[in-house]
């Protein structure tokens, strides 16, 4: 579901609209023996007959040889050119590209599905009409895209063992786990999509149901809404994918506040077959965002290398390179790790000791800022959200800090919080933060995840797990950690009913902690 700041997209918008007429009043199918050369705009009849805008660009002479392919679907809301600048530098070095809108969207037929069936169909069609009208290799197919287009790659290769690579950016593995994490609503992430669907595609009664249940908090569809993000989801799908040995790249932002980087860590550590996972500084598809207009990006370079080895048999070194490639927020350098696990192996705890008592329903001023904005100025400027820790209203926002460390802490992964909650009404919502505090009080957001309960007996302790989002952050020396904990942040749906309070304790039995996992030195 492809997005980026707020500018870039509403540029990106604008020029399909006044660019997405003319591949419509060309629209033809590409001879078979045509020189295929230079970008072609083609109608590609995708599942139920149903009419994709595409287009083709192909390297030159392509028609004597057989070249590798790449599919590209386009990102949510994004017209059929968005990938035209990598399409390009895809064909010169020998590949043939057929980029399409995603039905629903734009000029192409249908309704939105938001990856459903017909979406993994129609990838399948285009691939057999790839192999029918171009010099596409069948034994070498890749598919690849940004968000909308990463998911969708990642389904098509669990569903259609021909694709052999797919380079999935800035995408998710677990739609649940993205947009419903801790069992909260992430409200702005997932209105920017609806009113995206809304402006640019045409959403149909199941799209428009789903969101109207989602936004309303309609708890008697929570099944059935978590059924629906199941059968769009890649991780439920993850024994085809292991099977048919796809080699997955993934690549995402440590501050994804649509896909966040958690479920995509999950997921790369239950593949099977070869896998690469690159983590960046930024927000939702502003870590692609440059190499979408042309210009240098490692994203883009890495799955053009990706492409080259899997479906070329290049040795290009790639997969001789540690395959968790990490970039810091803090220093911007790239770090290697053998898998996942070994990114967080060391492990340092500090306790949330004592009881706080917090009043619901009030914004204490700690927040995760706003969706798409806020990550991309920590990705460009090294902004982070701030606040003053000492001056946080403890009637609603619980706080705990750690000592002051002698030494530089450099966090790597998934922060982890246990703690003991109890609260006056059966249904709430707290929000964790995770600050970098310095000498002054001001403290810089490092991480942050919800968590909703609900039909717990007002007054009876509970334990709870969250584990905040995965980053890469250095903490420096003579800072402290700080944990914050409040009720209300506009990036989430609260179900706090008015007057709740929530208390947190730390019981002799099961101690209150954040463990933060630090990398090795």
């Amino acid at each position: 579901m492809r997005t980026s700041l707020v500018l870039a997209v509403s540029a990106a918008l604008v020029a399909g609209t006044a660019l997405g007429l003319a591949p419509a009043a060309q629209a033809a199918p590409v001879a078979e023996a045509a020189d295929p050369a230079g970008i072609r705009f083609v109608d590609i009849a995708g599942e139920g007959g149903t009419v994709l805008k595409a287009n083709v660009i192909a390297p030159a002479g392509a028609a004597g040889a057989r070249h590798p392919l790449i599919v590209l679907p386009t990102s949510w809301a994004m017209p059929q050119i968005e990938y035209l600048a990598q399409a390009q530098k895809l064909a010169d070095s020998g590949y043939v590209v057929v980029s399409y809108n995603s039905r629903g969207f734009w000029q192409s037929g249908g309704e939105i599905e938001t990856a459903g069936p017909k979406d993994v169909a129609d990838a399948s069609k285009v691939i057999d009409w790839a192999l029918a009208h171009t010099a596409a290799d069948p034994d070498r197919v890749g598919m690849g895209g940004v968000s909308y287009g990463a998911g969708i790659s990642l389904l098509a290769a669990a569903h259609d063992p021909r694709v052999k690579a797919v380079a999935a950016l800035s995408g998710w593995a677990d739609l649940i786990e993205s947009i419903y994490s801790g069992r909260t609503q992430h409200l702005q992430a997932a209105a920017l999509l609806g009113g995206a669907g809304a402006l640019t595609g045409r959403p149909g009664p199941e799209l428009k149901q789903i969101l109207s249940d989602f936004l309303s908090s309609n708890l008697a569809k929570e099944e059935d809404m978590i059924a629906w993000g199941r059968t769009r989801s890649p991780v439920t799908y993850l024994d085809r994918i292991n099977a048919n040995g796809t080699a997955i790249m993934l690549g995402n932002a440590w501050g994804d506040t649509i896909f966040p980087p958690n479920q995509y860590a999950s997921f790369y550590e239950k593949l099977t077959g070869p896998k690469r996972l690159e983590f960046r500084p930024g927000d939702h598809a502003t870590a692609e965002l440059t190499g979408l207009f042309g210009l240098p990006n490692d994203t883009w370079t890495n799955a053009r290398r990706w492409f080259d080895r899997h479906l070329k048999g290049a040795d290009n070194g790639i997969d001789r390179e540690q395959p968790v490639q990490l970039k810091s927020r803090s220093t911007g350098g790239y770090e290697g790790y053998p898998d996942w696990k070994s990114v967080h192996a060391n492990q340092s705890k500090f306790d949330l000791g004592g009881t706080q008592r917090l009043w619901a329903n009030v914004d204490s001023g700690a927040n995760g800022g706003v969706t798409l904005l806020t990550n991309a100025l920590d990705q460009f400027l090294r902004t982070p959200p701030v606040v003053s820790v000492p001056l946080l209203p403890r009637a609603f926002a619980g706080v705990w800090q750690s000592e002051r460390y002698d030494a530089p802490q450099r966090v790597r992964g998934t922060v982890k919080v246990h703690t003991t909650v109890a609260s006056t009404k059966e249904s709430g919502t707290l929000v964790a933060y995770l600050y970098d505090v310095g000498p002054l009080g001001v403290g810089k957001l490092v991480t942050n995840a919800p968590y909703t309960f609900h039909g717990k007996a007002p007054g009876q302790p509970f334990a709870v797990d969250l584990e905040l989002f995965s980053t890469a952050y250095d903490v420096p020396a003579g800072h402290r950690l700080a944990l914050v904990v409040d009720t209300v942040d506009p990036l989430y749906i609260e179900h706090n009913p008015t007057g709740a309070q929530l208390t947190f304790s730390s019981p002799a039995a099961d101690p209150s902690y954040v463990s933060v996992p630090l990398r090795k030195e």
